[in-house]
């Protein structure tokens, strides 16, 4: 066991900065709210004695008699004619579609409260990433438009219909275009409903763009193959992936679908079985994937031709110009080709550049793999970004020129997420008519003639179709909240076409979709989806010259060399910034770097040094004639001499909870050879003032405890049970506490290291799924983030010398460290539902108290806020509520009216000031599914019950259930020789199991 590696989540703990230690050092680290208690008395820290004893005794006893505060009195009004398919108190689930991923969503009494994977599709069918977890807080935005507009005005429909039509045909009668720019639309009825718009208008053109490229795919397979497509990687038949800046985990393509299919090969199944792929990755920045990579070399952006054609040269034998002089890039690459060859057919390359030429050469190296098929598949290729960046240059073009009568943008937002929004806002001002269908008068509609606000996908009828052969359904769950239309049902009014949508997309389905398949219109309602595509891709060799590609990437990379190198990338969080006012995921902490509520600039520290940055610096950063000013992140993995940032922030015309939060990044993109690229050679510079992120890795630090245990593959196969060390086996324990005996159920969880990637998922749909408030930037600065599950990330360096730093051996200068090299482990961490747990022992009114089932519960209304448990819990994982966050205005970040309370599950309690809470183990979800159990006459059964975060995981890295059924999943799991519990050596007895994190590093 690498028991002797050093640990830690921040520079600050490794470092022991005045600062770390200083806000570490008391019982609590959060400070009493003394001054905001005082004001809510009318009172300040200036009051006379008597008064001020009189104000701490009302202080005190509405944070302890919180729990007991009079809630508000609502009279509830019965159905007077109840819906025959809603039965108050019981769920109800409809097969939907988002973002061409089959969904089941949840409503209570008529109103959606969640999604989740649909566990009986192809493709994605075990969980969801963040943004699917959290998007139906956006069904209650307040922030959207609520009515048709007009020159900023609010019209009926009829009006804005008649003055579309007039504008359309005064468009087609000069003969000018009529654009429609959108995003990437494969949705068979939204295509439909264009496709007949453009039959009333024929000068009308379809324009499809992506904030987020993937053009130079599209060309170069275009060019490779005689295919422009994106295709489907099946990562599970792969035994080595070597990526180069690909976050194929992460933001990069269909990430949470490659993620089910990459820990295939990764797992506690596979592992068992002796099985392991390799993975090896290049990149400037850390990103997600590359915290999850066996091998990870920290490269330039200019380097990532340059390390294809080296890796190209040595599968093939052949002898390339151009190839990296990064030391440590050469030897990964001798290395990983040998990989790459002895696995011909079972491996391959993917390259996250949107460069047409880097593409091109990555399409040689996987032809000669063999990856085409198996791996690589081309047939049922990804219909998800089919945007072209040439496309939209012709449209600006002949906007400018005057050629462009009218414009539509749906799903479409170019004056904040196209890198020249100048050009857009001149291009638009030459346009006789612009509309948006945007649901807010955003950054593009707010500068437009007309808004169109279309319904959003839980009020809408429609389908997608995200990969070939596949097809979802969506079907409203809810009626439309506001006046709000359907953007295809607008496009058949304006064409003259009166069907009403769900007809329409019947019809579409029924002589089209769904023809000989035996399905009928009501089982795809039912089902959610039909595939007709091929089970095995065929085989395809690419056609490249190679000669001239690496010619052609050799000039590019020049362009952008310089004493630092810019990479943008698309946040996992907020992707390119369409959901920037959806508060779950602005608090969800970054995967990396655990910062909340802003991007910013992530260095080296090594480069921070150079730069003379202290702590909560900034940096000034300049690229291709843009400059903004970002704090500083001093991130361990990143290139020296680079700067990563992220995009989709910046937003100025989103809503409250997204407005002004960042910087907006696209301006930092260019226009090469055709398509939009996001590496540039950049400028930094020390800005003056600081600026403190609200960042969470080292809120809870570990103080040196062995929390996280991994191996090396190889030492896992000569012995795989060197590394769990279980101390119970080793060491005698005593008892303060009789042995509790749960005769029934006794529910635990076992969590895979292997598996896990950091995403984050799990904590989006536990705040959904248990009502966990969100608290703002300013809250989670002072370390009152409410997050029942949090997931710890741990750092290891090297030293300058190769050795690994450990406890033993630990360097006092920063200039020792190597910054570029480090290793990443995520490790879930929630309440662990201790059987000797220790908050128990401390409560002085019985609020948390074990029950026959093994769970540590919590008594909501007996709690009063001593915070004992909180010290006394050696995970930390418990949350105190200093404020009445859901109905204080100085958190209206999303839940302060009552409309978008409608959110709430109403299953849980939400929890007042005052009031201690922690993970529950969604016990309302127990309750639920023995009830089930019970009405059908049966057991409960494993699999009957799933809770919210393992529900929401893609890596299945979460397993829960009854460990006295032998036959369990989790049973299996834990009794798998990886498993370990964390801090088992002071006896609380967890309930939640670890496997150990296994790497298959090129280590013998």
């Amino acid at each position: 066991m690498d028991s002797n590696k050093k640990y830690w989540k921040g520079l600050e703990e490794l470092q022991q900065t005045p600062a770390f230690i200083e806000s570490n050092k008391g019982e609590f680290a959060e400070p009493i709210p003394v001054e905001d208690v005082l004001n809510e008395a009318g009172l300040s820290t200036r009051t006379p004695r008597r008064d001020f004893l009189k104000a701490l005794g009302f202080g005190l006893g509405a944070v302890t008699l919180a729990a007991c505060n009079r809630t508000p009195v609502h009279k509830a009004v019965p159905y007077v004619i109840k819906p025959e398919e809603v039965t108050p108190g019981i769920p109800n689930y409809y097969a939907s579609s988002f973002n061409g991923q089959s969904v089941l969503v949840r409503t209570r009494e008529g109103r959606p409260i969640s999604l989740a994977a649909n566990p009986n599709s192809i493709g994605l069918n075990q969980g969801t990433d963040a943004t699917t977890a959290a998007v139906v807080l956006d069904l209650y935005d307040m922030s959207k438009l609520q009515n048709p507009q007009l020159d900023g005005q609010d019209v009926d429909w009829s009006t804005l219909d008649k003055t579309v039509i007039d504008a359309l045909n005064k468009a087609a009668g000069t003969g000018k275009q009529i654009a429609i720019v959108s995003n990437t639309v494969n949705s068979p009825s939204s295509l439909a409903a264009i496709a007949a718009f453009k039959t009333k208008y024929p000068t009308a053109t379809h324009i499809q763009v992506d904030a987020v490229s993937y053009s130079g795919i599209l060309e170069a397979n275009r060019a490779s193959f005689g295919k422009a497509v994106i295709p489907s990687y099946h990562l599970a038949n792969a035994n080595v992936v070597v990526s180069v800046a690909a976050d194929f985990l992460g933001s990069w393509l269909a990430g949470e679908e490659h993620t089910q299919d990459y820990i295939q090969n990764r797992d506690y199944k596979s592992l068992k079985n002796g099985k392991m792929s390799r993975h090896i990755q290049f990149e400037s920045g850390l990103s997600m994937t590359g915290s999850n990579a066996d091998v990870r070399i920290a490269i330039k952006p200019s380097e990532e031709g340059a390390v294809l054609i080296s890796l190209y040269n040595a599968i093939t034998g052949q002898s390339l110009a151009g190839g990296v002089a990064n030391k440590k890039a050469q030897t990964a690459i001798v290395l990983a080709a040998k990989e790459l060859t002895n696995n011909r057919g079972n491996a391959v390359v993917v390259a996250g550049a949107n460069d047409v030429n880097i593409q091109l050469l990555a399409n040689a190296i996987n032809s000669a793999l063999g990856a085409y098929g198996a791996i690589i598949d081309l047939d049922n290729y990804s219909k998800q970004y089919e945007g072209s960046d040439a496309a939209f240059q012709q449209f600006l073009s002949a906007a400018t020129a005057g050629q462009v009568g009218a414009a539509l943008f749906l799903n479409s937002n170019p004056v904040y997420d196209y890198f020249k929004a100048e050009d857009v806002s001149n291009a638009l001002a030459k346009i006789d008519f612009t509309l948006s269908f945007a649901d807010r008068a955003d950054e593009t509609a707010s500068i437009l003639k007309a808004v169109a606000p279309t319904s959003s996908f839980l009020e809408s009828w429609g389908d997608a179709s995200a990969k070939e052969g596949y097809y979802t359904i969506v079907q409203p769950t809810i009626n439309p909240v506001f006046n709000t239309r359907q953007a295809e049902q607008s496009l058949l009014v304006w064409a003259g076409d009166n069907t009403n949508i769900y007809d329409f997309v019947r019809k579409i389905w029924e002589e089209n979709i769904l023809a000989g398949t035996g399905k009928s219109w009501n089982d795809v309602l039912q089902t959610g989806f039909i595939y007709k595509g091929s089970s095995v891709g065929s085989s395809y060799t690419a056609n490249v010259d190679v000669n001239a590609i690496a010619n052609a990437i050799g000039a590019t990379s020049k362009a952008i060399v310089g004493d630092f190198e810019l990479k943008l990338y698309e946040s996992t969080v907020l992707r390119d910034g369409r959901y920037a006012n959806n508060a779950f995921l602005q608090e969800l902490p970054d995967p990396v770097s655990k910062v909340t509520w802003d991007n910013y600039a992530a260095l080296n520290p090594r480069d921070a040094e150079n730069l003379g940055l202290g702590e909560h610096g900034k940096v000034s950063v300049e690229a291709n004639g843009y400059t903004v000013e970002l704090p500083v992140v001093l991130q361990p993995g990143q290139a020296q001499g680079t700067v990563s940032i992220a995009v989709g922030y910046g937003r100025t015309k989103v809503g409250k909870a997204g407005n002004n939060v960042g910087q907006n990044a696209f301006p930092f993109a260019r226009l090469v050879n055709g398509t939009v690229q996001f590496e540039a050679k950049a400028t930094v510079t020390k800005a003056s003032g600081t600026y403190e992120l609200a960042q969470t890795q080292t809120h809870h630090t570990i103080e040196g405890r062995n929390i996280i245990r991994e191996t090396t593959f190889a030492k896992y196969l000569k012995d795989p049970n060197s590394e769990s060390g279980r101390f119970a086996d080793s060491h005698k324990t005593y008892d303060l506490w009789n042995k509790f005996e749960s005769p029934g159920h006794k529910w635990v969880m076992a969590i895979d290291l292997n598996a896990c990637t950091g995403c984050g998922s799990c904590i989006v749909a536990c705040s959904v799924e248990n009502n966990v408030p969100v608290v703002g930037r300013d809250e989670v600065r002072r370390r009152r983030e409410m997050h029942w599950l949090r997931i710890d990330r741990y750092y290891t360096l090297e030293q300058e010398d190769g050795t690994k730093l450990t406890e033993e051996k630990e360097i006092a200068k920063a200039t020792d460290y190597d910054y570029e090299n480090v290793t990443v482990v995520h490790q879930p961490m929630l309440c662990q539902h201790c059987d000797h747990a220790p908050c128990e022992t401390v409560c002085p009114v019985l609020a948390t108290v074990h029950s026959s089932e093994g769970l540590n519960h919590m008594a909501y209304n007996r709690c009063f806020g001593t915070r004992y448990c909180a010290n006394n819990c050696p995970y930390k994982v418990r949350r105190f509520n200093w404020f009445n966050y859901w109905n204080d205005a100085r958190f209206d970040n999303y839940l302060n009216n009552e409309f978008t309370q409608l959110v709430l599950n109403p299953d849980v309690t939400a929890r007042s000031r005052g009031v201690m809470e922690k993970c529950s183990m969604c016990i309302q979800r127990i309750q639920g599914g023995k009830l089930q159990a019970k009405m059908e006459n049966r057991k409960l059964k494993d699999g009957d019950v799933k809770m919210a975060c393992q529900e929401a995981c893609s890596a299945n890295a979460i397993i829960f259930g009854d460990v006295n059924d032998p036959e369990s999943e989790v049973s299996k799991a834990l009794r798998n020789e990886r498993v370990y519990y964390v801090l088992e050596e002071i006896n609380v007895q967890p309930n939640i199991g670890y496997m150990t994190k296994v790497r298959n590093t090129f280590e013998a």
